[in-house]
């Protein structure tokens, strides 16, 4: 019985989790419980490479505690904090990843593969409208950066 209350316990946690995500803060609390039970928890130590640029993309991580580098060689082009996602892209195509990604400090991560995300989506589709929305504000985002650097 005390690991069925603390299973339960862990699952609304992690819809907590995802309910604090700009990614998912639209979608419905019983959606995210299904999307709950597919999240694994990884705690890769500071230093820990957690995916190299030109590997396969097959999975999105969300940052439970620590920061996560995302960089190109030692160019360093983002430090990912708590409750901010990596790797998205993965969840909707395979294309190899544009960037690597390396555990800033000890981390406690959430991660998603990509399968068994399509097979939540398939039966729950507000679950896609989440990504469609921020994928859609990061292009405006680059957009502007696009304009203004051209202007410069």
């Amino acid at each position: 019985m005390a690991q069925t209350n603390r299973e339960r316990l862990l699952l609304i946690e992690k819809v907590l989790v995802l309910k604090s995500l700009s990614i998912f803060k639209d979608t419905p609390e019983n959606i995210l419980a299904d999307l709950a039970p597919i999240m694994q928890e990884e705690e890769p130590e500071q230093g820990a490479v957690i995916f190299r640029e030109g590997d396969a993309g097959e999975c999105m991580y969300i940052i439970y505690q620590g920061q996560v580098k995302i960089h190109k060689g030692e160019r360093e082009l983002a430090i990912l904090k708590e409750k901010e996602v990596f790797g998205e892209l993965s969840l909707l195509d395979a294309e190899t990843r544009s960037a690597s990604a390396t555990a800033h400090t000890d981390c406690v991560l959430y991660k998603i593969d990509q399968e068994p995300f399509y097979e939540l989506i398939d039966s729950r589709p507000e679950v896609a409208k989440g990504f469609i929305k921020i994928l859609c504000q990061r292009l405006r985002i680059q957009n502007e950066k696009s304009i203004s650097n051209n202007l410069s």
